[in-house]
Order: C-alpha cells, then sequence, then structure tokens
C-alpha cells in the first residue's frame, strides 16, 4: 500500500511538473523577447549619441581648423637677435606698431645672421628675417646655399650696424693682431660673418676664439686670454657704453681700404658715443654694415606671399605716418631709408610696388620708371578700375589709396 501511494505521489508530482513546463517556456521565451527589444533601443539610442558626437566633433573639428587658418592667415614670424641686441629692439618695434585684427607680429629671438636666413628658408613659421647686408656675400663665398639672391629677397635696409673692434690698450694697431687670438663671435653670428670677411680682405691672418656670449668674450679681453674682440652692433651700444677707462681696453681704428669700401661703408665711432672707450675729442675710423629686413621669395599667389605683402604695406604705411619716430621706439629707425638700394639683392616685389607707386602717385612729374605689373596698379589707383587685379594686389590699392588720402589731408 505504501509502494502504491509513493508511486502515485510520484507520478502526481511529475503531472505537475509536465503541466507547469508549457507557462515556463512562454515566460521565458517573453523575457527573451522583452530583454532582446530593450537591447535593441539601447542600441539605437547608444548609436544616436554616437552620430550625434560624430557630428559634434565633426563641427569642434570645422571651428578649429577656421580658426587655425584665421590665426595663420593674419601672423608673420620674424626672426631678430639676441635678447640684448638691437635687433630683437626692431623686430618688437614692428610687433608693437603693426599688431591689430588682421595682423600679429610674433617676434623669435635669433642665433646670428647665417642662422637666420637658415631659418627664414627652412624653419616652420618664419617669414621675415633681420639679418646684415654682407650675409649674402659670406653665404656665397662660404657655398652655404645654392642661388641664395634667388631665394632670399629683401623688404628695406634697416640701419647701420658698425664695426667695433675692441683690444687691449697694448694693442695700438689692427696689425699687431696678426697671429693672435680674437674673439670673432660663435660661427654663424653676424659678428663672426663680418669679422672673417674684413680680417680675409685685410690680408690679416688672426687666432679665432670662440666664446659663449658677448659677456664672456668682454671678460676673456679683460684678463688677457684674448687680444681683442669683434662686435658688429649699432652705436651707441649700451653695454660696452657701460666701459670705462680703468677697463684698460679700448677701439682699434680699421682701415677703410678700396677693397672693404665694395663691401661696407666707412662709419666713425666718437667720445660721444663711448666715453670710456674713445679719447675725448678724437674720433675711432671703422666700417659699417647694413641690417637688413629679409623675407622668403614667395612666388605672387601663394598664400604666404599674400600674408607678407599685407606684412609690407602695413610696415610701409605706418613708416611713413612716423609711427616708428615715438619716443619709446628705438633710436635707430630715424635712420631708416626705405627707398635705399642694396647691391647684390632683389628687392620684394610688394615693396618695390610700394616704393615705385609712393614715388609716382605723390608726385605727378616724377620720371620714375614702372614696371608692367606697377603701371596696371598706378592705373588701378587712379581709375579705381579694379577688374583683372588679384585679391593681393586689390588689398594693396586700397591700403594704398587710404594711406595717399591721409597724406592729402594732413597736407591742408
Amino acid at each position: 500500500m505504501a509502494k502504491k501511494f509513493l508511486s502515485l505521489g510520484a507520478r502526481r508530482a511529475g503531472a505537475e511538473r509536465i503541466s507547469v513546463a508549457p507557462d515556463s517556456t512562454r515566460t521565458n521565451a517573453h523575457d527573451g523577447r522583452r530583454r532582446r527589444s530593450t537591447a535593441a533601443r539601447l542600441a539605437g539610442i547608444a548609436g544616436l549619441a554616437g552620430l550625434v558626437s560624430l557630428a559634434a566633433g565633426a563641427a569642434e573639428a570645422q571651428t578649429a581648423a577656421e580658426m587655425r587658418e584665421k590665426v595663420n592667415r593674419g601672423t608673420v614670424g620674424i626672426v631678430s637677435g639676441s635678447v640684448t641686441g638691437t635687433y630683437i629692439r626692431i623686430a618688437s618695434d614692428l610687433a608693437a606698431e603693426l599688431n591689430n585684427r588682421d595682423l600679429r607680429v610674433l617676434v623669435t629671438a635669433g642665433l646670428g645672421s647665417v642662422q637666420n636666413i637658415d631659418d627664414l628658408l627652412y624653419l616652420r613659421g618664419i617669414d621675415a628675417a633681420i639679418v646684415q647686408s654682407d650675409v649674402l656675400e659670406y653665404i656665397k663665398r662660404e657655398k652655404i646655399h645654392p642661388s641664395i639672391e634667388k631665394r632670399i629677397n629683401y623688404v628695406s635696409k634697416l640701419y647701420n650696424e658698425e664695426f667695433h673692434l675692441l683690444a687691449s690698450r697694448s694693442v695700438t694697431s689692427i696689425e699687431e693682431l696678426r697671429g693672435q687670438p680674437v674673439v670673432l663671435g660663435n660661427t654663424g653670428s653676424g659678428s663672426h660673418m663680418t669679422a672673417s670677411i674684413v680680417f680675409e680682405t685685410l690680408g690679416i691672418d688672426v687666432q679665432p676664439v670662440p666664446a659663449k656670449d658677448h659677456g664672456t668674450a668682454l671678460q676673456m679681453l679683460k684678463d688677457g686670454k684674448v687680444k681683442a674682440w669683434v662686435r658688429v652692433t649699432g652705436k651707441p651700444n649700451a653695454s660696452l657704453g657701460r666701459l670705462k677707462p680703468e677697463d684698460n681696453i679700448h677701439l682699434l681704428s680699421v682701415p677703410q681700404t678700396p677693397d672693404l669700401l665694395q663691401t661696407y661703408l666707412p662709419s666713425q665711432l666718437s667720445n660721444e658715443d663711448y666715453p670710456g672707450l674713445v679719447p675725448e675729442g678724437q674720433t675711432t675710423n671703422t666700417i659699417a654694415v647694413g641690417a637688413v629686413l629679409a623675407v622668403y621669395a614667395w612666388e605672387q599667389g601663394h598664400p604666404r606671399h599674400t600674408k607678407v605683402a599685407r606684412f609690407v604695406n602695413a610696415f610701409f604705411d605706418e613708416f611713413v605716418k612716423e609711427e616708428f619716430y615715438k619716443p619709446q621706439r628705438q633710436k635707430k629707425w630715424r635712420e631708416v631709408n626705405l627707398g635705399a638700394e642694396l647691391p647684390g639683392w632683389n628687392r620684394f616685389g610688394p615693396a618695390a610696388n610700394w616704393l615705385a607707386l609712393s614715388t609716382t602717385s605723390l608726385n605727378a612729374d616724377s620720371e620714375t620708371p614702372l614696371t608692367p605689373d606697377q603701371a596696371r596698379l598706378l592705373k588701378a589707383l587712379q581709375t579705381n578700375d579694379m577688374s583683372g587685379l588679384s585679391q593681393e594686389e586689390r588689398e594693396f590699392v586700397e591700403t594704398f589709396r587710404s594711406l595717399t588720402r591721409s597724406k592729402a589731408a594732413q597736407s591742408q
């Protein structure tokens, strides 16, 4: 009887389990569909979020690209000189006077004229450089860059830099430096370059000695480790002006030979320039080299040609307004002659155009010969007919017309 009961109970339990199975299967199927539906909705939401994120990323990338293009379109990089020299003061003055919404000048400290030319040729972001006028002659002589005169143009000669030959008072003549240790400046610097040309031209072989910086060179001279030190800089130089007679240093005269004057200008250093180096009432003969604002010779139509042209036009416009003659600006600006020619150099096209039109448009009797492009620009300036002009040329005519109106109003 017990066995029957157990068997019946087991059969009933099994029946109960069997009868429940269909409901469980339906529930599991429903749950599966629900999970799949939820997963699909989540996938859809994630996909939509991804699309929104991609769209936002694309918009952000476009905005960044537009901003990058805008910032770089109006930015001109200029490499200058050491932080204590005249070049960086001149470059800083350019930035101070020309920076506005459409133009920004970024100033970089340089490592000498030869290195500045290297930077102008190959360093990203450098559009202009301040260098010495003899740098092209040196580069050609040393065969550093082929066809350099075709790759580099000048905007304007800026001012003169004097050749300072400092020596112990025991040395009375440049001839006495033959075979002696002399600091010419670091290789690639303007001083080293000019000193090399000067001593070679004069036929005086000296023993070049390197120095880390100007302060080191001066101390070496004071300590008697070298007989002389060459520094090419605009007079009067503040640091040299602080030297006193008790420092036992003076300035040696440099012979102004015909061979030297083919490349350099005659100049003098006086007691007014350097009271501690030149006796009162006396002068010391020397030579001078021009400081030059140089640019890369971009072809017309190239975006960087347009950018540099805009910089040149702004510079010339502000210069003729005498904005660089302000008391806070470097005194060397008063030596600048925009029209001065540089033998061996080619002038940047927009700078040449500005000068030609300035002479012709402001002086009806001018006989300045014009190139075909300059004649076309002058016609547009006079007739207001802009047809056939590029966007760069249109900007030039408009800014030049504004300048001539301003000068006409000032003269009334």
